[in-house]
């Protein structure tokens, strides 16, 4: 697929960097053999458009007989994309799914009232030596949708629109943007997209879209005369049209946003909710641990284990 010629000119950057309203530099945490690095939520933003949790993980290499093992744990409120460049991890879930996550593919989990999943490095796969780098984020669901069933949904690398022109190779991951769509159903408006530029190339950010951030996954980028490193999150004011130039070794972003979410977002360990009262219904849930007849059952085929409740 082709860029899109009428949104492909050259916007004068000017003084741009006005248009900056924040820039987030993550918090590293060292999760014992690899380093995860958060963006969202930050002290000074949490959401942009809807995304509320934005991790960086890798990338890492990992010998023989290792891997990630992330147990089987609860969502409420969101839903969750594992977005990969190297790697590959198994995800299982309450509802049945058994899929392992690709590079460039898409795995929408949408939690509504509740779902459990797991999410491994396991089978034969932990018998090689394995690379994994890689962005998980989490969208708010809106309030009028908090309460909805959990769903999965997998849309292949191939199925996912791609644009290319000048330098430039964009694959729309979620939502719409310069003028293509994604095949997976969101749960609000919003966009999310893989860009890689060549040195000096240039992207625009969508105009259609009111929150709109961009996050600098390697390379860097030139806003205004100011240069953005690997591992900074801008987020951009509403309304301005604007560009991105890569640097001098190029760079690949993770470019996101969508409509101002209907108010703040309660969050704790992995719930999301619109208030209180629905982060502590899911407490209660969990540490009831009635797999059979509560609100949260456990992965079929990753059921010997779980994480529990943290003390806090």
């Amino acid at each position: 697929m082709s860029w899109n010629p009428i949104l492909d000119t050259h916007i004068p950057i000017g003084d741009a960097v006005d248009a900056i309203e924040t820039v987030i530099v993550p918090r590293a945490r060292d999760l014992g053999g690899f380093e995860v690095r958060r963006a969202l939520p930050a002290p000074r933003r949490q959401m942009v458009g809807p995304f509320i949790f934005f991790d960086q993980f890798g990338p890492v290499e990992f010998l023989t007989g290792q891997g990630i093992d992330v147990r089987p744990h609860p969502h409420i409120g969101l839903a969750t994309v594992t977005y990969l460049m190297q790697g590959r991890i198994h995800h299982r879930d309450s509802l049945g799914t058994d899929q392992w996550i690709e590079p460039g593919a898409v795995n929408w989990m949408v939690a509504g009232q509740g779902i459990t999943h797991s999410e491994r490095m396991d089978g034969t796969y932990r018998d090689t030596d394995k690379s994994l780098f890689g962005i998980q984020t989490w969208v708010a669901l809106p309030k009028d949708k908090e309460d909805r069933p959990a769903d999965f949904i997998h849309a292949a690398r191939t199925d996912l629109p791609e644009l290319e022109a000048e330098g430039k190779r964009v694959r729309l991951v979620l939502g719409d943007a310069w003028g293509v769509s994604a095949p997976v159903e969101t749960t609000s408006r919003m966009f999310y997209a893989d860009a890689m530029l060549e040195p000096g190339a240039r992207i625009p950010l969508p105009d259609d879209h009111e929150d709109r951030g961009v996050y600098v996954l390697t390379g860097s980028i030139d806003v205004a005369g100011e240069t953005y490193d690997a591992g900074r999150m801008m987020v951009f004011r509403p309304g301005d049209a604007l560009s991105l130039k890569a640097g001098p070794e190029g760079a690949r972003l993770m470019m996101l946003g969508g409509d101002t979410m209907d108010g703040p977002r309660h969050i704790w360990w992995n719930f999301v909710a619109s208030s209180q009262d629905r982060i502590d219904a899911a407490k209660e849930a969990w540490r009831a641990g009635d797999w059979a007849h509560g609100r949260f059952q456990l992965p079929p085929g990753d059921e010997d284990e779980y994480i529990p409740l943290p003390d806090r």
